[in-house]
């Protein structure tokens, strides 16, 4: 990835259809650090893409944090290589030095724009004799080395946009392939690196694929044989319209912080685009390998919806929540968030002990989105005890005292492990005992008596969630408030 920024969802797409295709044929998924323009390189930027793509469980196998064979995996370190490479361009003839200034480069544009034409360099330095670069380089004036396009690309087959060629002499100037500074551009540092590093195939946004018989020139030149290219189609918005990098909508760090599970961001990403034998919501990376197949990518860009991420992390979450490993990791997650949220209020310990947290999660499996939801003023009720007047219980039901009793005596009566499928059987019972109150009345007393609350989950499932004992102590509170 080039280092101008962090990585975002597009970004991230990219680089998870190139694990997903390198661990579906054995291969080596390589993360290598364009950091060659200079001006444009973020501080931190390297560590925090690495950093992304292990949170999101796609690893690379080879990079600059763990090495490998190809090494160094950071462009800015391997400078010696591309000048070595445009020395042989340039007595070869492939390549060549231009001394133009930036001043005549600006009128170029100028000139073009004002004839309402595509600025590109116009070839001059191309024509300059030995003599004539040797006059020049004695004169000590600045220089950048200069690819010469020649016309008459030969087509290449994209994995993915099928035969393809842009006769780039035609198009452009004679791009430059070493800086003042002595940094390569893109171009030159891709080919060489993709040679030197053995990279087989090159999965890459689409924007590239104009660029690639440009590419191709360079190896025919070097005399290497070229990867095999997929360009990917655009990532864009539902609307059709680039995703807005200017909210930080799309970066990852926002979604972690947010809450939201990797597989539910891979899930989405790869739910839009195409490559894959079937839709479904809730897949696993495994599901993603084992379903990936090149030649289902289509050309059609890839319409992401953003508004649907939650329901696909409620059903990755449903996930982690039914699996007995990655619940413990939940279990750990919800503490710190309560003691987080609630820790202006007299926390009771036995809130956060991880019986009681373990209940919560099983028992809200399926109705929450996001982990965070639990912490809601929603779910106050779960770690700080309401505090409800008697008069507010008698607004609903006169039968108050009646139909507490009733409950205490269910709760003391309750040997074994509460479920809700029962409670719900005796609360039914209960109400026949009452004179006038209506179930939903007595049901209505009851959660405000629990939570301080109007809605929310069932009343059986808040007692389970509580437990007898806290259901007994708030409801005696309630009563003698």
């Amino acid at each position: 990835p080039r280092l101008t920024g962090f990585l975002h969802l597009g970004g991230l797409r990219t680089a998870l259809y190139n694990y997903i295709f390198a661990k579906k044929h054995q291969g080596t998924f390589i993360l290598r650090v364009e950091d060659t323009d200079q001006n444009r390189v973020v501080p931190g930027a390297a560590e925090g893409i690495e950093d992304m793509l292990e949170w999101a469980g796609i690893p690379p196998d080879e990079s600059p944090r763990r090495g490998g064979s190809s090494g160094p995996y950071q462009q800015s370190h391997r400078l010696d290589l591309y000048r070595k490479a445009t020395d042989v361009l340039l007595e070869r003839g492939a390549a060549y030095r231009c001394f133009c200034t930036s001043q005549r480069l600006e009128l170029l544009k100028k000139e073009a724009l004002r004839s309402q034409q595509t600025p590109r360099y116009d070839n001059r330095c191309r024509h300059l004799t030995p003599r004539e670069v040797a006059e020049k380089l004695a004169q000590g004036l600045d220089w950048v080395v200069r690819f010469r396009l020649e016309k008459g690309v030969e087509p290449f087959q994209d994995l993915v946009y099928g035969w393809n060629k842009h006769e780039v002499a035609d198009v452009e100037g004679d791009p430059v392939i070493l800086k003042g500074d002595g940094f390569p551009t893109y171009h030159l540092a891709n080919v060489v690196d993709d040679h030197y590093m053995g990279i087989s195939h090159v999965l890459r946004g689409t924007e590239w694929l104009t660029s690639t018989s440009k590419h191709l020139l360079l190896y025919k030149a070097f005399g290497w044989d070229p990867p095999q290219f997929a360009h990917l189609p655009l990532l864009l918005n539902k609307d059709g319209g680039k995703l807005s990098k200017r909210q930080g909508d799309i970066f990852l760090q926002r979604f972690a912080q947010d809450g939201y599970l990797p597989e539910a961001l891979l899930d989405i990403i790869t739910n839009c685009g195409s490559g894959f034998t079937e839709k479904q919501m809730g897949r696993t990376l495994e599901e993603l390998i084992s379903q990936f197949e090149i030649g289902r990518i289509t050309t059609h860009s890839a319409l992401l919806d953003l508004d649907k991420l939650p329901e696909f992390n409620r059903i990755h979450l449903t996930h982690h929540i039914e699996n007995e490993g990655l619940r413990q990791k939940l279990i750990g997650e919800l503490q710190l968030l309560v003691e987080h949220v609630y820790r202006d209020q007299q926390l009771d310990r036995e809130v956060l002990e991880k019986e009681y947290i373990e209940r919560v999660l099983l028992l809200r499996k399926g109705h929450i989105s996001l982990l965070k939801n639990l912490v809601s003023p929603d779910y106050s009720y779960l770690w700080v005890r309401p505090s409800v007047a008697r008069e507010q219980l008698q607004t609903v039901s006169a039968e108050v005292d009646e139909i507490g009793k009733l409950v205490l005596g269910l709760m003391t009566r309750q040997a074994g492990v509460l479920t809700v499928e029962e409670l719900n059987k005796d609360l039914r019972n209960l109400q026949k005992q009452t004179k006038e109150t209506k179930y939903s009345s007595m049901m209505k007393l009851l959660r405000l008596a629990l939570s301080g609350q109007q809605h929310g989950p069932s009343v059986a499932e808040m007692m389970v969630t509580l437990g007898p004992k806290e259901v007994c102590g708030r409801i005696h509170k309630a009563l003698s408030s």
